[in-house]
């Protein structure tokens, strides 16, 4: 016990000296920042860089002082705690952190101190980036990104040597769960990706897109499914959805207590999905023109001709939204009108503020996609799949290294997250033209920017009726950037902002009465106006949608039994075979 004093004084000394290097690195760097931006400036401007670099060294400096005294502050605790004292928490007042729940990480002092310390690192961490001199304010949210991907990897809780909880289930199982731990990593290693769902407990058309159905129709790139109707009598106008080809159409039929599709057809609607094809080398060469005339308005035409209608309703969701959206511009351009209202879930069509996703996106990184997969090439399902996860690292990576590596379990068995592993991949040269003219240069919001499919595109011609959803704490589509959308369209709006993220605030089923949405008339181009006078409503906002969608569905006629027509038959029972391809 003697040496335990001697002990947290090296450490505490070592930890010092570290931070001391480490300053006098960062002030060298600031000093070169300073000098660079100061070179060809005029005078004011070369005064006011040394001043921020100054005030940056300064607030810098005061702030390890004001941490190395809180870690002191945390080693002080420990001893007291091992002389019987019960200290404050060092990091008392900060957000209670699910990872280190379990009873195991406050009822030992070592452990406890694991605990706190990371607590104060990942809070210094974060102060220092604001610290930081950064040019834009997109560079500053790189380096909070960064930072909360180095703070989320170095958790106590991700490592055998440092969580308790993995200890303890070795003790409980004799060393059973270490075995499985192993076992389960080297599954997953062969599989290339970490598992989230028990997916011996899923498969595509056994409990997963079983809505009955038919494919109607088929080319290179997309099937066009019909659904069989669950009611006597259907309006007359289809509905045709355009899923995301980021993922597989499913996500909207998961099982029958929460399929989206289901829903809508028992409602009395027709329904028509684009199912994607999951593409290979040999659909390496499709570009976006491609899936706008092939895949979105090929759809809207076969739906319209089967249902012997002049027009359909139009649903998109995430990319098929904006897909959708450049389809109705490039049709409302050739002097076509094929869709009588637009519903957009999650939709981007002003890409200003593109959430964390932008953040991978530069001008250096695009044009090495163009030149590597531009002309043809894929853009692989893995990589995808691999940044969407790093976006909520904690819940879609850490959370599984412990549980299925350190732990030993299986993981449950979750529809939503069985559907979030089953990647696709991207056509080369779509990806490349979609990632400059959305992400990088955002052109498709500027009237005449863009020529797709020989034509210029104006969202303001998109002039019909449209339901515009987003999801509030959604991180792939921000809910202000959703709302721009209002102010690009050329035909009236209703707007409903849904709680939760990107997936489970669209899949929200009426029947379970979960969360809420908020409603409200318009209030301009400034979406904070528009939250702070929108109502806010309990349950699902299907209700709201649909009831919405009632106005536009056509008179009501007696439903047909048999699906396609002579021109368009039934090829297969739905979900059909290019759902069930697998990203290579």
């Amino acid at each position: 016990m003697s040496a335990a004093p001697d002990l947290q004084s090296q450490a505490m000394q070592n930890m010092l000296q570290a931070g001391q290097t480490w300053a006098q690195g960062f002030a060298q760097w600031l000093a070169a920042v300073q000098t660079q931006a100061a070179a060809g400036q005029p005078e004011p401007a070369q005064n006011a860089a040394a001043a921020a670099a100054r005030q940056a060294t300064g607030a810098l400096q005061q702030l390890q002082q004001e941490f190395a005294a809180r870690h002191m502050a945390l080693w002080q605790a420990q001893i007291n705690c091992s002389n019987g004292k019960t200290p404050a928490a060092a990091t008392a007042g900060q957000p209670v952190d699910r990872r280190f729940s379990a009873a195991e990480w406050a009822s030992s002092p070592v452990y406890d101190y694991f605990r706190q310390s990371y607590g104060l690192n990942a809070e210094y961490v974060s102060r220092l980036v604001e610290l930081l001199p950064v040019a834009d304010a997109r560079g500053r949210e790189r380096l909070r990104f960064m930072a909360r991907q180095y703070v989320d990897a170095l958790a106590p809780s991700n490592f055998a040597a440092t969580n308790p909880e993995f200890i303890q289930t070795a003790l409980a199982t004799q060393g059973q769960s270490i075995q499985d731990g192993i076992r389960n990593l080297l599954a997953d290693i062969e599989k290339g990706r970490i598992s989230l769902s028990d997916e011996s407990a899923f498969e595509v058309g056994r409990n997963l897109a079983t809505t009955p159905g038919a494919v109607v129709f088929e080319n290179e790139l997309m099937q066009l499914i019909q659904y069989a109707p669950l009611t006597g009598k259907v309006g007359s106008r289809p509905l045709v959805i355009v899923p995301p080809c980021i993922n597989k159409y499913y996500i909207l039929d998961l099982q029958a207590d929460n399929s989206f599709v289901r829903h809508v057809i028992e409602q009395g609607h027709t329904v028509f999905m684009i199912s994607w094809r999951n593409p290979g080398a040999a659909q390496g060469h499709l570009t976006w023109d491609d899936y706008v005339e092939q895949g979105a308005l090929r759809a809207l035409a076969i739906a319209a001709e089967i249902c012997g209608v002049k027009q359909v309703n139009a649903l998109g969701f995430c990319v098929g939204g904006t897909l959708l959206s450049t389809a109705l511009a490039v049709a409302r351009a050739r002097g076509e009108n094929p869709v009588a209202s637009l519903t957009l879930l999650t939709t981007l069509l002003d890409f200003a503020d593109a959430g964390e996703l932008a953040l991978f996106i530069d001008p250096v990184s695009v044009a090495a996609r163009e030149q590597s997969i531009g002309k043809g090439g894929l853009m692989k399902g893995s990589e995808l799949a691999a940044v969407f996860s790093s976006l909520r690292a904690n819940d879609l990576i850490w959370q599984y290294v412990v549980s299925n590596y350190l732990k030993g379990g299986t993981p449950p068995a979750f529809d939503l997250l069985y559907w979030n592993a089953d990647s696709t991949n991207l056509p080369g040269p779509f990806a490349a033209w979609y990632l400059r003219n959305m992400y990088l240069e955002n052109n498709l919001c500027v009237a005449g920017r863009l020529t797709v499919c020989g034509e210029k595109i104006d969202l303001r011609k998109v002039d019909m009726p449209a339901f515009i959803y987003t999801s509030r704490e959604d991180h792939i589509v921000p809910w202000q950037g959703g709302y721009r959308s209002r102010t690009l369209l050329g035909g009236r709006s209703t707007f409903v902002m849904g709680a939760s993220g990107h997936i489970a605030g669209v899949i929200n089923p009426p029947a379970k009465n979960k969360r809420s949405y908020w409603m409200g008339d318009y209030a301009g181009k400034n979406a904070q106006v528009w939250l702070d006078q929108a109502e806010e409503q309990r349950g699902s906002w299907w209700p709201a949608w649909l009831d919405w969608l009632q106005a536009f569905a056509g008179k009501p006629r007696q439903a047909r039994v048999l699906l396609g027509n002579v021109t368009y038959p039934a090829l297969a029972p739905a979900p059909g075979r290019y759902v069930r391809e697998k990203a290579s």
